[in-house]
């Protein structure tokens, strides 16, 4: 009588490793767009606007309500402006580090949902998390190298080289986790499908509008570019319709920390397909970080 369970917990798993190395594998791909001509605004509008016509479709599909209360119709768009700026601080990493780095740097986000808590609405640090935090930020310490012993260039060398891209992706961390916190808060009762179609909506809707500023698109210069164009567009929205479609009948929550393995993959896949690689040290405080990040996410919530 326990194999339905053992096998639905299988099932789950394996569904939740194919969505983080999807993930992981947009990021990837974003990279190659961008190293053949295509810019930030253009890949987060390409990849916002189809994710949220996928998830509409699955809102209409299931007959669901469009109704906002009054408190979730102020807290929407700025949830969306919020995601719009972590969007193009995401990518703008992805553009500028090796596409791990840029993950991991990103994977501080569960500290940041504590301090944004902790300031707008007076929630107490778990103990579990605080002696996290410190694992999490050594883990990133050695990841980044951030003293360039592993490059050989030294702390200012290699911050020269780096720091652009770590400041984008702490600031894409910073911006998620206050999305995150409001969106518990403020719309956590809205159905997640519509509470995606409207924030993936607004995003594309203000990427276009700043492409329009921009003078227009910057698309790909050759043809792997589209294929990288065309690949993140896939991934992501491939990844959030199984997220809403599969993982619900599964019982599994969309957000699991299994998913935070995702910079692994996607540590993998620069190297096989971007020649990137990061040396064993590096390895190592990613592997810390995941870890502590999994482990928060993993933790029983009283």
């Amino acid at each position: 009588m326990n194999t339905p369970a053992t096998a639905l917990s299988r099932a789950a798993f394996a569904t939740l490793l194919l969505i983080a190395l999807m993930m992981g594998g947009n990021h990837v791909a974003a990279r190659i767009a961008f190293d053949a001509g295509v810019d930030v605004t253009t890949a987060v509008l390409f990849r916002s606007g189809v994710t949220a016509l996928v998830v509409a479709l699955l809102v209409v599909q299931a007959r669901g309500s469009w109704r906002l209360d009054a408190r979730e119709r102020r807290a929407m768009p700025v949830i969306g402006a919020l995601v719009t700026a972590q969007s193009l601080c995401l990518y703008s990493a992805v553009a500028r580090l090796p596409v791990a780095l840029a993950l991991l740097a990103f994977n501080t986000y569960p500290l940041w949902t504590v301090l944004w808590a902790r300031v707008l609405y007076r929630h107490r640090a778990e103990r579990r998390v605080l002696l996290a935090m410190p694992v999490l930020l050594f883990g990133l310490a050695l990841a980044l190298d951030v003293l360039g012993a592993a490059s050989g260039l030294g702390a200012s060398a290699q911050w020269a080289r780096i720091g652009a891209g770590v400041a984008f992706a702490v600031a894409a961390a910073a911006l998620f986790g206050l999305a995150l916190v409001l969106t518990q808060h403020e719309a956590g009762r809205l159905d997640g499908r519509l509470r995606t179609a409207l924030t993936m909506g607004f995003v594309a809707v203000v990427a276009a509008g700043l492409i329009a500023l921009q003078g227009g698109w910057h698309v790909p210069s050759e043809t792997r570019g589209w294929w990288g164009l065309g690949a993140l567009t896939f991934l992501y929205g491939t990844a959030f319709t199984i997220m809403f479609t599969v993982l619900p009948r599964l019982g599994v929550v969309g957000n699991s920390a299994i998913m935070n393995v995702e910079p692994i993959f996607a540590l993998v896949l620069a190297w096989a397909l971007l020649g990137q690689s990061i040396a064993p040290v590096q390895v190592l405080g990613g592997l810390l970080v995941v870890g502590a990040v999994m482990a928060l996410g993993l933790r029983r919530r009283p």
